[in-house]
């Protein structure tokens, strides 16, 4: 699947298999590592006390003009590892105690993580965690190697997705990723520590200045979801550089955005998973990336 490679809704055709090659995303084939390490800035159900065992991969199909993770994901810092070292990572964070082995923006690697877990599967479950921009072809063949899925939903509308993250189809991809992620794994399941077994829990970035994308985001959910999926709405926007085409990414959200989307998912029921403080914003909850655990 990575030669030409049609891993992501892009379909660039690179040859990724060729050490010298990148695809869209930025990346060769062989898997990049930023970090891997118990983070504990995920949502209660997948941190827990222990930590998430989390695992952050270089590159990106998306190219967000505001990503928090902007020198991996588009500078594309990191170490290039083979599948056997990814398997062994996930030992590793699996004996430190993880709750979880959490796979952070692994879409241009899934060949990698699939031969990875072949090696080696944790007892703990894995976490899929993704910007949305996926293509149903590469989710079908995770099917029975991820336990929990974590995805964005950035827009509803896919001319700011073209806008904000340079893909023309933004919200039509989404809505099939989060569709297709629910039917692996059903509704969440949370055993009695309320740690995440099982299921999909669907993300949300508030922006500055676009709060009527998240109602419209809301909206989708409230009425395509499946029944015991969760949502995860987000007010950690944390600028760190102009934007000049959109004044309001250099600033963070004010208190009326904030109540204004915050009300909008209590008025659609959308009250199974989690709603983030205003305190969230801060550019200490961005992890070091500098290859720890790599």
């Amino acid at each position: 699947m990575n030669a030409p490679c049609t891993l992501c809704p892009r379909q660039c055709g690179a040859l990724r298999a060729d050490d010298h090659t990148c695809g869209s995303c930025g990346v060769t084939a062989n898997p990049r590592v930023a970090r891997a390490a118990l983070h504990f800035g995920e949502e209660p159900c997948i941190s827990g006390s222990n930590g998430s065992g989390t695992v952050f991969f270089s590159g990106c199909p998306l190219h967000c003009r505001y990503c928090q993770n902007h020198g991996i994901s588009q500078e594309v810092f990191g170490k290039e590892i083979s599948p056997a070292r990814l398997a062994d990572i996930f030992r590793e964070l699996e004996v430190a105690g993880a709750h979880n082995i959490n796979l952070v923006s692994g879409t241009q690697f899934v060949p990698a993580i699939r031969q990875a877990l072949s090696l080696y599967k944790p007892s703990v479950p894995v976490v899929y965690n993704s910007g949305g921009y996926e293509r149903v072809q590469t989710l079908k063949t995770l099917e029975g190697l991820v336990d929990v899925y974590l995805p964005d939903f950035k827009y509803a509308d896919n001319a700011l997705g073209a806008a904000l993250s340079g893909v023309p189809d933004y919200a039509d991809r989404a809505a099939e990723t989060v569709l297709e992620m629910a039917r692996q794994t059903g509704p969440m399941q949370l055993d009695k520590q309320g740690i995440v077994q099982r299921g999909t829990m669907v993300r949300h970035l508030v922006l500055p200045g676009h709060t009527k994308n998240s109602l419209a985001v809301l909206d989708w959910l409230a009425n395509n979801l499946p029944h015991g999926c969760f949502v995860s709405l987000m007010f950690q926007y944390t600028p760190l550089r102009d934007i000049e085409e959109f004044p309001a990414l250099s600033r963070r959200l004010t208190r009326r955005e904030r109540e204004k989307v915050f009300c909008r998912l209590l008025d659609l029921g959308l009250t199974d998973g989690y709603a983030q403080e205003a305190e969230s914003a801060s550019s200490l909850f961005i992890p070091n990336f500098d290859l720890t655990g790599v």
